[in-house]
């Protein structure tokens, strides 16, 4: 079962307060259960499912998505943007019995990084984490153990309790702010990391991934402004020396893989280098609460 110091989870049906129930299934897996009886086991591989009713319209990422980006992750490419994300939240965390939401935490590779930066165990941090792919939650959940992995859509309300949450974690993730903003601390913050202008870009030319706009960071200012105001952002390049195998999964895991099977994008590698050199280029942006509870 995972560590949960506080368990600020709500019931996906009637929004009651959602904990683990006295009794494990035969298989040995616990189950989340709220005062009307409403009960979500969890798989055989560690989350819980609290999609309900029609599930979510979102596409959610396939195991064919999933199984590269576990393997680029793990590779450490991407350790220093997981290390980068753990000090901005870091300051937060402190104290005890704190909370975290990693909305969006895939395979759970930057969740586990920060975890292990701040101590969680001792640190009495509980640790939630949401996707909508059950192949990613399947990979996070094994990943995090000490987490309570969620599948859930981000775009209905969320079950997470109001100001119950210190730290919000967004990674190349959907936002949604007014639900971030519901389930925050006073206090509290919210991290939000997007690639810049730029990022990627010679293996977006050759895979054709689709570009970074200029204004991107203008219009994430936007989308949050009705709730948040930008307390920090910062920016972090990070070279990368790839191999081809690297540089295909780099391109097909993220939103190109929707669209084109990896085979399509390896053979626009085929022919150069059998090393890739590309950049990297992300924002780091913390936002707090607007108005004087911020």
């Amino acid at each position: 079962m995972p560590s949960a110091p506080f368990l600020p989870l709500l019931c996906p049906i009637c929004r009651a307060p959602l904990d683990f129930g006295d009794a494990v299934l035969a298989a040995g897996r616990p189950a989340l259960v709220c005062g009307s009886r409403h009960s979500f086991d969890a798989a055989k591989q560690g989350y819980f499912n609290l999609l309900v009713g029609k599930g979510t319209v979102f596409e959610a990422d396939t195991s064919e998505m999933v199984a590269p980006r576990f393997a680029f992750l793990e590779s450490g490419h991407y350790r220093p943007l997981a290390e980068a994300v753990a000090a901005a939240v870091a300051p937060v965390l402190s104290g005890g019995n704190r909370t975290i939401l990693d909305s969006g935490t895939g395979t759970g590779h930057y969740l586990r990084v920060l975890l292990d930066t701040v101590g969680a165990a001792a640190a009495g941090v509980t640790a939630v984490g949401l996707d909508i792919s059950k192949f990613a939650l399947r990979r996070a959940a094994r990943l995090n153990p000490d987490a309570v992995n969620l599948a859930c859509d981000v775009w209905q309300p969320l079950p997470v309790a109001d100001a119950a949450v210190d730290v919000v974690t967004v990674i190349f993730a959907p936002r949604n702010a007014a639900e971030f903003a519901r389930v925050l601390r006073p206090g509290g913050r919210l991290v939000v990391v997007t690639p810049r202008a730029g990022h990627l870009a010679s293996l977006a030319r050759q895979t054709g991934m689709l570009g970074i706009g200029a204004d991107k960071d203008d219009r994430l200012a936007d989308s949050m402004s009705a709730h948040f105001v930008v307390e920090s952002a910062d920016n972090l390049d990070i070279p990368l020396v790839l191999t081809l195998g690297e540089a295909a999964d780099l391109a097909f895991m993220g939103p190109a893989g929707h669209h084109v099977d990896r085979a399509a994008i390896v053979g626009k590698l085929e022919g150069l280098a059998p090393v890739i050199e590309v950049e990297a280029r992300f924002r780091i942006t913390v936002f707090r609460l607007a108005g004087p509870a911020g």
